[in-house]
């Protein structure tokens, strides 16, 4: 049993560190609560216990002190919802006289949503002094916000050392996403095929050149695919490419080579004619393609080929669609891939995916449920794959 599953929250008020920065419309609606429902377990145990719960999180990017449209007020009936009616107490402030006398006046089974941390630039300063005053309201500190824990901010890391350690642990949300993560990465079963996708080689060297310690195969998708191809020689016509790192596209080829690890490029591509949901389509050899048209989905023999590599793995991780997956045209790759994906973990196989994009693209094809972790942190996954210590984790683990 896990330390949060096996701590009793009687009496005991927790001040847990949630991921509600979640997407609203222009009405103030949320048009995806995934970080708000991934949070219920961890809330609902603690009020089950008979603790008291007091929320707090960060929500968008507020400039200069608190602004209306950033403030969390506005997820108050959503989250009472999503608890089955609970009742919602608001404080005003994240810190000062009113949040303390609401917490101070706190009885078992009620809970208090904090507002926004970041309308206080201390909290992602990591100011020790103002995460000592977010300490005093609470007994415990749990931190169940993944998607911010490669953070080293006041909320997320710092809080840790105003709470002794038997009283700052994981939420069971960040409890299954490091385990799930750490299965991935110290333990994967072989074949182990990694799937990365996207637009830049830039933003995925890392975790490409971590995996290669790893990985049996790496299947390489979206735009960061035709820079390989350009590197090797290839015409990509006017298809994505980073010029600058023709080289390092080399270097990993070749250090991939040297370790046995299959990397896998798409042979053939969906080309268009512009970027455009209307674009003319055609297909083309993804190192063959006519100047004026651009790569912007992987073709039917790529799938093909990419399907057959993860249908036979033992461990999937996946991050980043194969093509531009928002225009119907362009969508056939990432939805082949997904497919895959889910059909490998029917026969056993584990799958992580995680990363906003493919996250995004199981949700919208339907296969979400059929995958065996969807990881609720883009940014925080990637540092973590990238090979980094992740200050939220370490803040609980140390």
């Amino acid at each position: 049993m896990s330390k949060f599953s096996n701590y009793n929250f009687n009496n005991q008020k927790a001040l847990i560190r949630v991921d509600f920065n979640v997407p609203l419309n222009d009405q103030f609606e949320i048009t995806d609560d995934t970080r708000m429902k991934a949070a219920v377990p961890t809330i609902k145990k603690i009020l089950g216990d008979g603790g008291m719960v007091i929320l707090m999180s960060h929500f968008g990017r507020p400039k200069d002190g608190p602004e209306d449209k950033y403030s969390l007020k506005h997820l108050i009936d959503h989250l009472s919802e999503l608890l089955g009616g609970t009742g919602v107490f608001f404080a005003k402030d994240c810190i000062g006289e009113q949040a303390y006398l609401t917490a101070g006046m706190m009885r078992p089974g009620e809970l208090l949503l904090l507002e926004n941390l970041r309308f206080h630039k201390e909290e992602e300063k990591g100011d020790i002094k103002f995460a000592e005053k977010l300490s005093k309201l609470a007994d415990v500190w749990v931190n169940d916000a993944f998607g911010t824990a490669h953070r080293a901010h006041a909320s997320t890391a710092v809080i840790a050392q105003f709470f002794p350690a038997e009283k700052r642990m994981f939420g069971l949300l960040m409890e299954s996403e490091v385990a799930s993560a750490e299965k991935v990465l110290h333990k994967a079963e072989k074949p182990f095929v990694a799937i990365i996708g996207g637009a830049k080689v830039s933003d995925k060297i890392l975790i490409i050149e971590n995996l290669l310690e790893r990985a049996t195969d790496i299947i390489i998708g979206g735009g960061m695919a035709y820079t390989f191809m350009k590197a090797e020689g290839g015409a990509i016509g006017g298809s994505l490419c980073e010029e600058d790192r023709l080289q390092t596209a080399l270097e990993i080829l070749k250090k991939a080579e040297e370790k046995g690890v299959c990397i896998h490029l798409p042979s053939d591509s969906v080309i268009a004619d512009k970027f455009a949901a209307d674009a003319q389509t055609s297909v083309a050899p993804s190192n063959n393609i006519p100047g004026g048209w651009m790569g912007l989905d992987i073709g039917a023999n790529a799938c093909e080929q990419f399907c057959n590599v993860i249908r036979h793995s033992k461990t999937i991780l996946w991050n980043g669609p194969m093509g531009v997956f928002e225009m119907h045209n362009f969508q056939h790759g990432t939805k082949c891939i997904a497919k895959a994906v889910a059909d490998a973990t029917s026969k056993g196989a584990f799958s992580l995916v995680g990363g906003g994009d493919s996250v995004a693209a199981v949700n919208q094809f339907g296969f979400a449920d059929k995958v065996s972790y969807v990881s609720t942190g883009g940014g925080a996954l990637l540092e973590f794959f990238e090979g980094k210590l992740l200050p939220g984790i370490a803040a609980v683990q140390s």
